[in-house]
């Protein structure tokens, strides 16, 4: 379910991080329950929200980003450390070439 509804937070993730985050959390929850009860599982699952807590309450506004919606996107890609060519480097690169062909005939 998070997947569907946050992915747009997670749109320039690799899919497979994703997928290997999905997969380890699973393991993590499902060998808990197995070993040590299932009130435990939902015990480790209500404490995974301490930390997403901290990072969307405090770390986020700090950094002038809302931690509800992660606005304004271009402080978010910086905090996320992606970059913010959506389009590619193929359009930034011919664009540079071109003024820099005016400016070198000038």
């Amino acid at each position: 379910m998070g997947n569907i509804f946050l992915g747009h937070f997670e749109e320039r993730s690799p899919k497979w991080r994703k997928l290997l985050k999905y997969i380890v959390t699973v393991i993590i929850i499902a060998g808990v329950s197995i070993f040590a009860g299932r009130v435990y599982a939902f015990a480790l699952l209500g404490l995974s929200f301490i930390p997403v807590m901290y990072v969307h309450a405090i770390v986020l506004p700090k950094k002038g980003i809302n931690g509800w919606t992660g606005e304004p996107k271009s402080r978010y890609y910086d905090f996320r450390g992606w970059n913010k060519n959506i389009f590619g480097d193929k359009q930034d690169e011919n664009a540079n070439q071109s003024t820099n062909k005016n400016n070198a005939t000038q």
